[in-house]
């Protein structure tokens, strides 16, 4: 197993303080023997839209073979769009993460026409936060995995990014590091890793494995991710597409070899990794 792709790297423009600029990018990325990337800056709701200009402006500015344009997009609230568009948000990078209603209804605060007005040619969906849950394990869950689903059957979405992920900070709030399922990644059911490998592979969906924020990240304990490359494992075996992003924001210093050797512990290989083709370009939406 070789690293030769990465669709998930943030430049200087990512409104999470990121620092890398571009032109540094097209540089070093080559330099690791990755051959196709694409930057995917963070656009969370319409908040961050100048952000995402300056991004395909810097992309345009430094474009080279294998160099692709993508955004990630953040699940977020219908409540908090709602908020947003009545004004007086204009410093929420991050959307408003506290104050809506408990399982409010999702949306992505993107369009059909942003993305073809921006030339965007891969969305990335993540689930970044509870939407105003209880913070405790059992619904952070199944809050979490709501938000999987959605982003696996939304049309606009290519990559489901780094399932699973979850900071334990959150803007004062503070979840001990082995929670909610991070001392043991079997309390959540089998049943939702079942319903959302269906949901992927009906949906023609990809799912991400993230280096830096998952499987190399240091402070995640070792035996959840022994537990998570069983997990990847498992959704393999359900038929389930997979693509590399590094994640990175400050610096492109990761262990790719390291990374790839975990990979292959999950009987993952070259031909279960995903690479932008023409023909996704040609039938994005």
């Amino acid at each position: 197993m070789k690293i030769e792709t990465d669709w998930h790297i943030h430049s200087r423009n990512s409104c999470d303080s990121a620092s890398m600029p571009v032109s540094e990018i097209v540089k070093i990325v080559p330099s690791k023997g990755i051959s196709k990337f694409g930057i995917t800056d963070h656009l969370n709701t319409r908040i961050n839209m100048p952000d995402i200009e300056a991004s395909r402006k810097e992309f345009l500015e430094n474009k080279v073979s294998g160099f692709h344009f993508g955004i990630e997009i953040s699940c977020v609230s219908i409540w908090e769009i709602e908020q947003i568009k009545k004004g007086g948000y204009e410093k929420a990078v991050n959307g408003i993460r506290e104050g809506g209603p408990a399982w409010a209804d999702m949306t992505v605060d993107i369009t059909q026409e942003d993305i073809e007005k921006l030339g965007i040619e891969y969305v990335i969906g993540g689930t970044h936060w509870p939407l105003y849950v209880p913070w405790e394990r059992e619904s952070l869950i199944k809050d979490y995995h709501r938000q999987n689903m959605f982003l696996a059957q939304h049309p606009l979405v290519k990559i489901v990014a780094h399932p699973w992920w979850f900071y334990a900070k959150y803007w004062g709030k503070y979840v001990d590091r082995f929670e909610p399922w991070f001392n043991d990644f079997s309390v959540i059911p089998q049943s939702m890793h079942e319903e959302f490998a269906d949901a992927v592979v009906r949906n023609r969906k990809i799912v991400e494995i993230n280096l830096h924020a998952i499987i190399l990240h240091p402070s995640y304990p070792e035996h959840f991710k022994q537990q998570y490359l069983d997990y990847l494992s498992f959704l393999k075996g359900k038929g389930v597409i997979f693509s590399i992003g590094s994640d990175c924001h400050q610096s492109y210093d990761l262990d790719f070899e390291k990374a790839a050797r975990m990979i292959s512990y999950a009987g993952i290989t070259e031909k279960d990794i995903w690479e932008l083709s023409d023909e996704d370009l040609k039938n994005r939406p």
